[in-house]
């Protein structure tokens, strides 16, 4: 679809890959609500993206945040044309120090809250007949790894759920993308939410935001449901 002038939110978007997807989405002169946790990044980064991107402060895990992220979203635009649902946090631990409250803590905004977005967004797409959910899972959603239980079954769920929205929604021409990125460095999983360095020979944010604009402009007779990302060469 031309994205021009169309209506975003993308959850975690004060760094990272979400802020990667903002901006390349606002020099596609689309308008952005971004979210986040670090409220004093989410301002500059809106700020930075300039008058297509707002930022809106938003606990994934919290129904209210969400109900009141949508209705912000339709006051100051009048309209929402897609989700990205980004926002995610890592969990590692070998199995036998796994914990409810571990699981629960990740699951909560990996899948919890990435459903509840989609719900709610989705009431709004079937409405107008059209609109995108975008699943930011990972190569974790793929195979699973050592003591990856917490997370990779995390985004086993998201890919799942992906599949069952796809299968729900398309005759309601919404379209369900899930994009899975390999390793890039970034703020993610770090204590100080601090961006990591590029590294020359792996992904960058810029690599999983081209494939989201990509994505996002075929034509809406058509779809990609799942695309996974990887550096050529990382060795």
């Amino acid at each position: 679809m031309d994205i021009a002038e169309k209506v975003f939110i993308v959850t975690g978007g004060s760094s990272g890959l979400g802020k990667a997807f903002a901006n390349e989405l606002v020099r596609n002169i689309a308008n952005v609500v971004i979210t986040g946790r670090d409220l004093d990044k989410l301002k500059q980064v809106a700020s930075d993206l300039g008058s297509n991107c707002m930022w809106f402060h938003a606990d994934m895990t919290k129904d209210e945040d969400l109900d009141a992220l949508i209705e912000f979203t339709l006051d100051r635009f009048g309209r929402l044309d897609g989700i990205i649902n980004n926002a995610g946090i890592g969990g590692w631990s070998p199995l036998e120090e796994l914990t409810r409250e571990k699981m629960r803590e990740v699951y909560e905004v990996n899948v919890f809250g990435a459903a509840m977005l989609a719900s709610k967004a989705t009431k709004i797409f079937k409405k107008q007949n059209h609109g995108a959910i975008v699943n930011v899972a990972s190569t974790a959603s793929l195979s699973g790894y050592k003591y990856g239980t917490i997370y990779s079954s995390s985004k086993f769920a998201v890919r799942s759920m992906s599949q069952c929205w796809q299968a729900e929604l398309r005759p309601h021409n919404i379209r369900v993308i899930q994009i899975n990125p390999s390793e890039v460095p970034t703020a993610f999983g770090q204590e100080n939410r601090d961006e990591k360095e590029l590294v020359a020979n792996k992904l960058s944010p810029q690599e999983i935001a081209d494939v989201l604009i990509a994505a996002l402009k075929m034509d809406p007779r058509g779809f990609i449901p799942e695309v996974t990302v990887w550096a050529t060469n990382p060795f």
